[in-house]
């Protein structure tokens, strides 16, 4: 009997997860799944994520020191930013014109957005800002005066929520007014001890240790050579750890969708219910994100590397597009990113080693176009018309925002938190769409991924390494 491969048994997983929250909530097993299915999703994204910042350590140590030409470095870089964000604002693009197009928030009852208007106004108000973004007022329309006692917003905040939210806010503020180059300085650890210790550092991670191949290269060959072989060796055992870790990954990934499903809510009715309430906000998000993943990322590598078929390069990738469904976390899917593209794609490590970590932590392609879908949308359902001049702005704050997103999950809203207070909205509004934030996060990081595991095929293409479709 022929063994079934990796990407088969994960999609059982996947289903088997989503059957088994469906049946747990309908016969009030939720606290039984939390408490005894749960933990081993957990589990199985701290295995991932403590492999990925040792083997992104090594793998660029041993990809950098590998390197006859220094130069090649700087050029690898270069490449590498530029490809990242185009698709970054390619991305985006995308995301507006979709949002533009369906209008998802005008689908929402009227009579709720002319409350949601009026909360924005007295909001305006309250932290004196001025006119509305449109300069139009209704506060003061005699249209409107019986809409200004009922409840004034779409949604209600749990405590929780509010904690939350208000944990976000200020951690935006933080960074809202950090200094110009601050993104400079954040770049270089302090103590790369700790930086190793944290996966938001991977950034000063990846300085270090391009640091440090560049310096083994300038010392004397004998000297080199047994921290070179150090290196690699310590690289072959984290390689390994992965290669254990998937064995396993399908009774991992249905805890981890048993897990998200059974937090959601108590009965299946009531997972649906939250999903139609944002429906049209969702159905444009995902129809988006599809189209990225699905046409605009395979029309690009077609059209540079001809010989890759559509079929054949999400075969290649599907291992790690899966595992980022489930983990909903770019750093977490690496170490199984960087296997699919160096074992199924052909790129040679010394590029995918470089590419790939960068891309975990800076190019959020799916976030970037998240961002640009929700801002637009709870515009729309606050009655709010932005002009192209505002919309050019989110498009600029989403990509440079993107950057700076942490490869964790839902660091994408803090990120929005930015862009909404980059156009005069209201940074609470990131509230409405948190009932839907995991699923939709899940569906994002396949972007994030499938977009890391592209450029790094035109990277090495460009530099005409890619032997296997040469």
């Amino acid at each position: 009997m022929k063994k079934l491969p990796i990407h088969v048994k994960i999609i059982f997983g996947l289903i088997l997860g989503v059957i088994w929250a469906f049946l747990s909530s309908a016969l009030g097993w939720n606290e039984f799944t939390i408490n005894w299915i749960d933990p081993f999703g957990t589990i199985f994204i701290r295995l991932l994520k403590f492999i990925a910042i040792p083997l992104v350590l090594f793998s660029i140590i041993s990809g950098v020191s590998g390197l006859t030409d220094v130069s090649k470095l700087g050029r690898l870089g270069g490449k590498t930013l530029g490809a990242y964000m185009t698709t970054t604002f390619l991305a985006i693009g995308v995301g507006l014109i979709f949002v533009n197009v369906i209008k998802p928030g005008t689908r929402i009852d009227q009579e709720q957005r002319i409350k949601n208007r009026l909360s924005y106004e007295v909001w305006l108000q309250d932290n004196q800002m001025g006119p509305s973004q449109d300069g139009k007022s209704y506060l003061n329309d005699p249209t409107y005066a019986q809409y200004l006692s009922p409840d004034q917003e779409l949604h209600q905040l749990t405590e929780a929520q509010k904690s939350d939210l208000e944990k976000k806010v200020s951690a935006a503020k933080e960074k809202k007014e950090g200094k110009p180059l601050q993104f400079l300085i954040d770049v270089v650890p302090e103590n790369i001890v700790f930086s190793i210790s944290n996966n938001q550092l991977m950034l000063q991670v990846i300085f270090f240790a391009i640091f440090f191949g560049i310096t083994i290269i300038l010392i004397p060959k004998d000297k080199a050579a047994p921290v070179i072989a150090f290196v690699e060796g310590i690289n072959s055992i984290f390689l390994k750890m992965v290669e254990l870790v998937m064995k396993v990954a399908p009774f991992f990934v249905f805890a981890l969708l048993a897990g998200v499903i059974a937090k959601m809510a108590d009965t299946p009715g009531e997972v649906f219910e939250i999903f139609l309430g944002l429906g049209s906000y969702a159905i444009t998000l995902l129809g988006g994100l599809f189209f990225v993943a699905f046409i605009l990322y395979p029309l690009i590598l077609k059209l540079f590397v001809p010989k890759v078929s559509y079929k054949e390069f999400f075969k290649n990738m599907s291992p790690a597009q899966f595992l980022a469904f489930s983990t909903s976390s770019s750093a977490a899917t690496l170490p199984v990113t960087m296997e699919c593209v160096e074992d199924n794609m052909g790129v040679p490590r010394s590029i995918s080693s470089f590419v790939l970590p960068i891309g975990a932590t800076i190019n959020m392609d799916g976030t970037s176009l998240h961002q640009a879908v929700a801002v637009i949308f709870m515009a729309q359902l606050h009655m709010v018309d932005l002009t192209f001049a505002q919309q050019l702005t989110i498009v600029l704050t989403a990509s440079l925002a993107s950057i700076g997103a942490a490869a964790v999950p839902s660091a994408g809203l803090i990120m929005m938190i930015i862009v909404l207070q980059s156009v005069g909205l209201n940074p609470a509004w990131v509230a409405i769409i948190f009932p839907i934030d995991r699923p939709l996060d899940m569906c994002r990081t396949v972007v994030n991924v499938t977009g890391d595991a592209t450029v790094s095929t035109l990277i090495a293409k460009s530099e005409g390494e890619l032997t296997k479709y040469s």
